[in-house]
């Protein structure tokens, strides 16, 4: 454990001394929203155990009735960052002195509460929002007072099943609350006071604060500006003290606060929580589904996405005001966003500034291995032992289906298989030594398709051999298989995982080779595969019949949702191949999926997608690769990245930022890439941040970028060299034509509904 924690320091001395020349990016951001009218003003820190490596205030703490400026020391609303700070610790304190335990049912504490079936809602449920409680209180018709509010509660019905289902509530916290009062006998506020708040000198930190210009107002209510009287509707009506919101605070007393959980509960020799209590709060505690901690949100650890935004095993909290709270426990980095975004009319927007402060730290946080991760947190490392056993072999493909068979299809079959470094075992074991030493099965060739049998080349690929059998490229003097290649054999096997994009070249690959066994008379067998970013999604321009191609084989939107084995299927049906076809199907498998929900191992399908998140980003990135750009080839993070010297990286990034598109980010990056497009040369632009995928469209997004470049940089941008990947005359038009990208994809909704009501007859799953 000294190891571990003198690594840390190490890695905390390192970070601090490296992070710090960067945070002018913080500075320039804030003031870009200031000026897009998103916020105010806003109060940002960022600091580690041991010091504080960026405080600043920008803007306005008050724009009416008069100019105030923003300090570091303003005080604010800080909404729902109340349910963490105040009342999750308060719970976790009276769970260490044994008042309660988290499968306790609410109702041992509170009889009353159990009415309309909610007897069986605990403690846990509550902390990670799975209680099946609506969102809030209905405000309508009036009504005010505490008491009230715990009346219209014991009122409540579930609208799901408890622990099923996750459904971010106010009343969840409402509710624990009110177990603080009970339980302790005194009121959250007195409480927190008493055994947080003062004990940390947390001195600016409480409910109800006496209205004063330190505190950044909110908005008006009934003609009068909120300042120091909470903003949150429901908690006002209960008197300004509530579980879920009304707690006031500084950047300053936060950091105090952050320290403490970084510390394991303990701070300056006075102990808040113990070390479990923290672990317990910072670690998934919810059902599978939307990880949740008590009380707080988490980042999924060891998913395809954990490398952005938000590093792996770190936690936070957002507030309706615009207040953030987020602290990384392996980097020991804690960062503070203060807003106070609704003021003065309710109406500003503080994620891009959460979203982008988010990235800027997390971006320039030295990443840490698995490894690394589990050693610093050693609670996490248990979940996640328990998490792999439960996923494990979740989904069988149709490789180890057949394994399972014995190759029984095969036998006493001269075969030739297509594959690469994807079709690949549970244990690991190529398709390739497996069909060498499958009995009655007589593996005759071997076909590699574009980067080769490993996966590693990006450029043309000659034939040769391994162990005696011949290999054929497919990427190289010819993209198919000849009379010759397939002499001898009785059926052709395929298995390499896709990556559910239309232009990527493996199922080109599978289409040629099917239409050559077509020829050939011999059997063609695909083993089914998943679609990494999920089979049930469809989304972008169809690509027109006149721009087939290598790249796109058949008039396919560019997310088509389909495995290879069904679009197998509607290749050889819809394209009139006439194969002899075989699809091996998954077991286990649901359209929905992402590959990290498999239990299947990452293996990177081709050298530059190394990530599920540069799969996910693929689709939109890729699409505007073509206009001399690069998107990150060469580079640690390809298709995270896109840029080029000519651009301007943060009027760029603003730009985009404008366009509020869902489900990503972006961010000012400069960077130079060893290969590809401007290998060597500086090229500035951004870094994108997946922060939600399933709310991204990623073929819009590509729209959106070429449309954005085309605007900020007509001459520079080669808009006719995209085409044949966005593959549709009819939009490239529109992006030329400055029609909204957003309009644009309400265009294509027609083909891309005919497509899926023509795809449904394929679809195996």
């Amino acid at each position: 454990m000294r190891l571990i924690l003198l690594c840390l320091c190490i890695t905390l001395s390192a970070f601090a001394e490296e992070f710090e020349p960067k945070l002018t990016a913080i500075s320039e951001l804030s003031l870009a929203e200031i000026k897009a009218g998103n916020i105010p003003g806003a109060v940002v820190l960022v600091g580690n155990r041991t010091k504080i490596l960026y405080r600043q205030a920008h803007g306005l703490q008050t724009i009416e009735p008069q100019p105030l400026s923003m300090t570091p020391d303003t005080v604010f609303d800080l909404a729902s960052l109340t349910k963490v700070v105040a009342t999750t610790t308060a719970i976790m304190q009276l769970l260490e002195k044994k008042k309660l335990r988290l499968e306790d049912p609410v109702a041992r504490y509170w009889p009353q509460f159990a009415s309309h079936h909610k007897q069986a809602i605990t403690i846990r449920q509550l902390l990670t929002h799975y209680s099946g409680l609506r969102a809030d209180l209905n405000l309508r018709p009036e009504w005010s007072g505490y008491h009230a509010a715990m009346q219209l509660i014991v009122a409540e019905k579930p609208i799901s099943t408890p622990g099923s289902d996750y459904n971010y509530s106010d009343i969840n916290f409402e509710i624990l609350g009110e177990l603080v009062r009970r339980l302790s006998g005194e009121t959250l506020n007195v409480y927190c006071a008493r055994h947080i708040f003062r004990p940390l000198a947390m001195q600016h930190t409480g409910f109800k604060p006496a209205p004063q210009l330190g505190i950044a107002p909110t908005q008006y209510r009934n003609d009068q500006l909120l300042r120091g009287v909470v903003h949150d509707p429901a908690a006002f009506r209960m008197g300004g003290v509530a579980g879920h919101a009304g707690l006031f605070s500084t950047a300053d007393d936060l950091a105090i606060f952050a320290r403490m959980l970084l510390n394991g509960g303990t701070l300056n020799g006075v102990q808040i929580l113990s070390r479990d209590s923290v672990e317990k709060m910072s670690i998934p505690q919810s059902p599978p589904g939307t990880l949740r901690g008590l009380g707080w949100s988490i980042a999924a650890p060891f998913t395809a996405n954990r490398e952005q935004l938000i590093p792996a095993g770190s936690y936070g909290h957002r507030g309706y005001t615009g207040t953030l709270l987020w602290i990384d426990p392996v980097s020991q980095t804690f960062l503070i966003v203060l807003t106070n975004r609704v003021h003065p009319d309710g109406k500003g927007d503080a994620e891009p500034l959460r979203k982008g402060i988010l990235g800027i730290v997390s971006a320039n946080i030295s990443s840490s291995s698995d490894k690394q991760i589990l050693e610093a947190r050693p609670a996490l490392a248990d979940w996640y032992v328990h998490q792999n056993k439960r996923i494990s072999a979740t989904v069988a493909t149709g490789l180890e289906v057949w394994v399972a068979e014995k190759f029984a299809a095969l036998d006493g079959l001269n075969v030739g298989v297509i594959t690469n470094q994807t079709g690949i075992d549970s244990a690991g074991t190529s398709i390739i030594s497996l069909l060498k030493h499958a009995n009655k099965v007589r593996l005759k060739a071997i076909f590699s398709p574009e980067h080769g049998i490993h996966g590693n080349r990006d450029e043309a690929i000659s034939s040769g051999m391994d162990a005696g059998i011949p290999v054929y490229s497919l990427y190289g003097k010819t993209l198919r298989p000849t009379g010759a290649m397939l002499n001898g054999l009785d059926a052709l096997v395929f298995d390499i995982q896709d990556a559910g994009v239309r232009f990527y070249t493996y199922a080109t690959t599978m289409a040629y080779a099917m239409e050559a066994a077509a020829q050939q008379g011999i059997d063609f067998y695909v083993l089914d595969r998943p679609d990494p970013i999920t089979a049930n999604i469809v989304q972008g321009p169809m690509l027109d019949a006149n721009l087939k191609s290598f790249t796109g084989y058949f008039p396919l939107p560019v997310r088509h949702g389909m495995t290879i084995g069904e679009l197998a299927s509607l290749y050889n049906d819809q394209a009139h191949i006439g194969a002899k076809l075989h699809v091996i199907k998954m077991r286990g498998y649901h359209r929905n999926t992402w590959y990290d929900n498999t239990g299947l191992q990452w293996i990177s399908p081709s050298p530059n997608l190394r990530t599920l998140t540069q799969a996910i980003l693929y689709p939109g990135v890729a699409l505007v690769e073509g206009a001399e750009l690069s998107v990150g080839r060469g580079t640690d993070t390809p298709f995270e990245l896109l840029g080029a010297p000519w651009i301007n990286g943060q009027k760029l990034a603003n730009y985009l930022n404008r366009r509020n598109l869902k489900g990503v980010f972006f961010i000012e990056a400069n960077f130079t890439p060893d290969a590809s497009a401007f290998q060597h040369q500086r090229c500035h632009g951004l870094r994108l941040l997946l922060t939600d995928r399933q709310l991204l469209d990623s073929p819009l997004l590509g729209v959106e970028l070429a449309s954005a470049l085309y605007q900020l940089y007509p001459a520079e941008f080669k808009l006719p060299k995209i085409l044949g990947m966005v593959g549709n005359h009819q939009v490239l038009q529109d992006i030329a034509n400055g029609v909204d990208p957003k309009i644009i994809a309400v265009q294509w909704q027609d083909k891309i509904s005919e497509f899926s009501e023509m795809r449904k007859k394929y679809l195996l799953y």
